[in-house]
């Protein structure tokens, strides 16, 4: 609900231009067929009605031609328009709730400072106005009332958006916080971890069997066979007659006929696959009939050839360690446990307040690097995940962190320093309104839950149907 209202809120004067140029659309004796009562009701916001009339109006000065409309009933664009009426409508009963008005001489102020009626001088020139109204047929009086509708939602807004602006001294206090400097000292954890070609056989089996259950793989056995139009039907050419055949092979297919009665009487060679699961030596070929294996018989397009398949069986395995690859790829497995398991014994002893000074130089082994990091936002030396966590933290603290290519490091917090604001940056500057955007979001995001509280939205469904079918 709220997207729609927040389009209108941001609107400007120059936006009105978009309905007004546009030629009204004409709906000679549309109405006539919907009878009485709630037929001529699309919809009801508590009780208050929104009748055909009103929505068909709102398509008039949308602009929108009926072919248009006509192509994109399927992409639901009654649906678009009817919830664009649906909000204008709220903002309407929302202002009347407030009581929010504009009188005559803001109208006038309208006017003037609208650029398009202003002449060499800035001066607002009457004949201006006046041609633009006859160029758009349009009365002066429909002009202006839309002009007041538009101040009245920005009255509305204005008003829902009061106090968004954050006090100054907490806009200070946070952009301090944020571009505080940290002096650090760090060092790559990597040299702490075992290496993977020092884990045993043994480790390994171990691992392989606490672990079976999520080790598994699961292995195919499939035959298939690659069509053209070379073996289809004896040519090079990818004409009607080919695709007639792959057509033909296919309703096969959904009768439920074998893979072995499809192909008798194609000229083409079985591949047969055995114990198969995807590595770096698979074929695409066969690594998409894995990623396929759902449907035990099929056919699918893979570049210049069709691929037909059948999956004779599937099944589990458990790692087999005498497979070089395979075994190097569970090292690699319990080498990165070893990590987790190492890094984590760290973050437990740092939160137990067990991890101190002498802990953090006896495993740097005198390799401690300086640094510093001069904003929240400076992710030089590690990823801004990690650089938010290290601002969150006070000085001589510990913490274990990662850089974009994911390397670990164990930080030191050595000391804080404040940096002076100079207000009249631009960075300042930015900070400042973006506090108020993310401000003003939380307030909006408030408002749209209220207003769905507030009032009960019903649509009348078959009078929707109703104008979909006008407009087919």
């Amino acid at each position: 609900m709220i997207s729609n209202l927040r389009k209108f809120s941001s609107s400007k004067i120059a936006a009105v231009f978009v309905f007004l140029i546009a030629a009204p659309l004409v709906f000679a004796g549309f109405f006539g067929g919907f009878g009485s009562s709630n037929q001529n009701n699309i919809a009801k916001i508590n009780k208050t009605n929104i009748t055909t009339q009103d929505f068909m109006d709102y398509v008039n000065q949308s602009g929108i031609s009926q072919e248009a409309i006509r192509n994109n009933l399927d992409n639901n664009i009654i649906e678009e328009l009817l919830s664009g009426l649906i909000s204008t409508t709220l903002i309407d009963l929302e202002i009347e709730d407030f009581k929010l008005s504009i009188n005559e001489k803001t109208i006038l102020k309208y006017l003037k400072d609208n650029k398009n009626f202003k002449g060499e001088n800035g001066a607002f020139e009457r004949i201006k106005y006046e041609k633009f109204l006859l160029s758009n047929n349009m009365s002066a009086p429909l002009f202006e009332l839309k002009l007041k509708n538009q101040g009245l939602q920005k009255h509305l807004f204005d008003f829902i958006g009061a106090g968004t602006v954050t006090p100054e001294f907490l806009i200070e206090s946070k952009f301090e916080e944020n571009n505080k400097s940290l002096a650090i000292e760090y060092f790559d954890m990597e040299n702490l971890y075992k290496i993977k070609e020092n884990y045993t056989s043994e480790e390994i089996n171990t691992f392989v069997e606490e672990n079976k259950d999520q080790l598994k793989r699961e292995y195919i056995d499939f035959k298939y066979v690659v069509l053209n139009p070379k073996n289809l039907i004896g040519i090079d050419e990818f004409n009607q007659d080919f695709f007639n055949e792959i057509d033909e092979i296919e309703n096969k297919i959904s009768q439920s006929e074998s893979f072995n009665s499809i192909i008798e009487n194609i000229n083409v060679d079985v591949i047969d696959i055995r114990e198969f699961i995807p590595d770096s030596e698979a074929s695409s070929d066969e690594e998409l009939i894995y990623s396929k294996k759902s449907n035990k018989l099929d056919i699918f397009e893979n570049g210049d050839n069709f691929i037909l398949y059948n999956i004779d069986n599937e099944y589990d395995r458990s790692p087999d360690l005498n497979d070089e690859i395979v075994k190097s790829e569970i090292a690699e497995l319990v080498y990165q446990k070893g990590k987790f398991d190492y890094n984590r014994k760290i973050i437990e002893e740092i939160q137990s307040d067990v991890f101190n000074e002498s802990k953090f130089l006896e495993l740097s082994s005198g390799k401690i690097q300086s640094g510093s990091i001069n904003s929240i936002n400076d992710d030089e030396l590690f990823e801004v995940n990690s650089i938010k966590m290290l601002y969150s933290l006070p000085q001589n603290s510990f913490a274990l962190v990662n850089n974009t290519n994911n390397q670990i490091f164990l930080v030191k917090i050595k000391d804080i320093n404040k940096n002076t604001i100079n207000k009249q940056a631009e960075e300042y500057k930015g900070f400042v309104n973006s506090q108020n955007t993310n401000n003003r979001k939380s307030i909006l995001q408030s408002y749209d839950t209220l207003l769905n509280n507030k009032y009960q939205v019903q649509l009348n469904q078959k009078t929707i149907d109703r104008i979909k079918n006008y407009f087919k």
